[in-house]
């Protein structure tokens, strides 16, 4: 068993697997295998197979019903940025999944567990583990920890427009006044920062900032969508 990861579940995400044998599996690569011929040791790359797909129909279920408008071409764009390398790596950093990872004495001299080809695998063949554990939802619940706030933080801004979202939400009770304001322009012209705010009616509902006003005009209209949906919900 993988000291410390059990405690690491369960205090970071209220997870308890059942069967350890699938998080040994999960977390452990090839290399450490080869070096430990003896004692019948699995890796992850078959887990790893199935805990992508899993996070495929997870991911696909859940922008699917959050965004009813977005059309076909754009969720596949925006599942595609959700589920990749880049992505599960960062997550598997941002859980510390890095620090348990099994490698053999050479893969650990190499650096491999700073690899983002390896984080993702990784993080893939937890998500496989957890479901032969405990089934899909617990995957679901643990996405709505770990993934799906990003959304919420604008990690995948490029793909929504909360402008026109905006618009439509904050006039569906007849119209309003929605006006963008400049607050401050920032920094080096090859790398700017724009600060723009949001008023409904004069009422400041967000702040967003940018490295153009455009891209600073979108955070701040989903900031205040945001504060719309907590005051109606």
């Amino acid at each position: 068993m993988i000291k410390g990861l059990d405690d690491l579940l369960k205090s970071q995400f209220n997870i308890v697997i059942s069967d350890k044998s699938l998080l040994d599996e999960a977390f452990t690569q090839a290399s450490y295998v080869n070096e430990h011929p003896h004692q019948n040791l699995k890796f992850y790359e078959r887990i790893e197979f199935l805990g992508d797909a899993v996070m495929q129909l997870v991911v696909s279920e859940y922008i699917y019903r959050r965004y009813p408008k977005l059309p076909q071409g754009r969720l596949t764009r925006l599942r595609a940025a959700m589920v990749n390398e880049d992505s599960f790596a960062s997550f598997a950093r941002e859980c510390h999944f890095d620090q348990y990872i099994r490698l053999g004495k050479g893969e650990e001299k190499a650096h491999a567990r700073e690899r983002d080809s390896l984080l993702c695998d990784i993080f893939e063949s937890f998500i496989g583990a957890l479901y032969l554990d405990q089934g899909v939802e617990p995957v679901r619940a643990f996405a709505a920890q770990v993934i799906f706030p990003k959304l919420d933080e604008g990690r995948f801004d490029e793909f929504f427009d909360h402008k026109t979202e905006l618009q439509e939400v904050a006039q569906q009770h007849g119209p309003v006044a929605i006006d963008y304001e400049l607050l401050s322009e920032d920094g080096p012209e090859n790398d700017r920062a724009f600060k723009v705010a949001v008023k409904i009616d004069g009422e400041t509902l967000g702040v967003g900032v940018g490295h153009s006003k455009k891209n600073a005009e979108q955070s701040a209209a989903r900031q205040a969508l945001v504060k719309l949906n907590q005051d109606h919900a």
